[in-house]
């Protein structure tokens, strides 16, 4: 909890303290201009990752599989595109990051090892 309450705190101020010099070094309304450019990207760039990630779900669902892998792309997809809207330059970077497929894979691998750490904790219970 203690992490969550420094995240809110510090994220939000890097924020601001990179959008403060990026409009001092290259002025406000190119900055303004570039936030702008990297939402838009970013809707473009979300919905064109989350639309395959909706075909291959389909694909695998008709295979039988269960789509497991998909949906780790799918959380991080909403993760990044979401990062994307939001005004700033770090959200920005990782918003980028959690979009293109290699740069999410070690993400996923995080996700998997948090979520098997609760389950051996017993914090989560699978039921069959």
């Amino acid at each position: 909890m203690r992490y969550l309450l420094l995240l809110i705190i510090a994220v939000p101020a890097a924020e601001i303290g990179f959008l403060l010099l990026s409009g001092k070094t290259i002025g406000v309304w190119p900055t303004i201009l570039l936030i702008i450019l990297t939402g838009v990207l970013g809707a473009y760039l979300a919905k064109r990752e989350g639309l395959q990630t909706i075909r291959k779900a389909q694909e695998q669902f008709r295979m039988g599989q269960i789509p497991g892998d998909a949906v780790l792309d799918g959380i991080c997809i909403i993760i990044g595109g979401i990062l994307l809207l939001t005004p700033g330059f770090l959200s920005d970077i990782f918003g980028f990051l959690l979009l293109f497929p290699p740069t999410r894979k070690p993400v996923k691998l995080l996700m998997i090892n948090a979520l098997r750490k609760r389950i051996e904790k017993g914090n989560i219970r699978i039921i069959k």
